[in-house]
């Protein structure tokens, strides 16, 4: 049996459904995240200001506004929450997978303490991502072009991060709902789409080097008497 043969039946399929799922959580989470944004800046303030004014607890004919605008504020929040945690549920899977489609005894623990520990999850991801990229045989000259997708996509997480931690608290004394706005949202958008580009060029380079062997075997297949070359007939 040819050696590229056995390497095609021993490997483990590409997750591409498992990418497919990261595309639509992300533009789920994007889209959410976009609505809560809308409705900070058009009617944030003057809710948090009809809130103090009937102390927490709208009653009456006059409150029945303010009663619909905060549960349509909660029904946002709950969007935002329930996609952020459908995306990266899906990106860890993905991940998982992508692991497993280079080597199929690759761990998971590994994955669970790089997005988990503190400190250690504001580098080993990234590092995690390109392990992947490096073990799936990438093609010469292309490590520069996927160091600076993966740098990119890897810095805007970082600074919606530090935007959601550090700026977000000092805001929301300012009288705002929750105090997101435009900034964490453009750096909400950037981050998903390079982090979408990642996992395409992964899942594409991944394909590329299961098609490869698939091809190596196909051309040392006998054909009609031959070996390598269909045309070839014996005489």
């Amino acid at each position: 049996m040819a050696r590229g043969e056995i390497n095609v039946r021993n490997a483990q399929a590409v997750p591409t459904r498992a990418a497919s799922a990261v595309y639509v959580t992300l533009a789920a989470q994007v889209l959410s995240l976009c609505a809560l944004v809308i409705f900070e800046q058009t009617r944030g303030r003057r809710l948090t200001a009809q809130l103090a004014a009937f102390g927490g607890r709208p009653q009456g004919a006059d409150a029945e506004a303010v009663v619909g605008a905060v549960t349509v504020f909660a029904v946002l929040m709950m969007l935002v929450a329930g996609t952020s945690i459908a995306a990266a549920a899906a990106y860890v899977t993905w991940l998982v997978r992508a692991r497993q489609a280079n080597d199929r005894s690759a761990a998971t623990g590994p994955i669970a303490a790089a997005w988990l520990v503190p400190g250690v999850n504001l580098v080993a991801p990234a590092v995690l991502v390109d392990g992947v990229w490096r073990g799936a045989r990438p093609p010469a000259g292309g490590r520069g072009r996927w160091l600076a997708l993966l740098a990119g996509w890897w810095l805007s997480w970082l600074t919606m991060l530090a935007l959601v931690t550090i700026r977000l608290p000092l805001s929301t004394s300012d009288g705002d709902l929750t105090g997101v706005g435009v900034p964490e949202l453009v750096c909400a958008v950037v981050a998903a789409l390079l982090c979408a580009a990642t996992v395409r060029e992964l899942t594409a380079l991944q394909r590329a080097g299961r098609t490869a062997p698939a091809e190596l075997v196909l051309e040392r297949t006998p054909h009609s008497g031959s070996f390598g070359h269909p045309g070839l007939q014996k005489g």
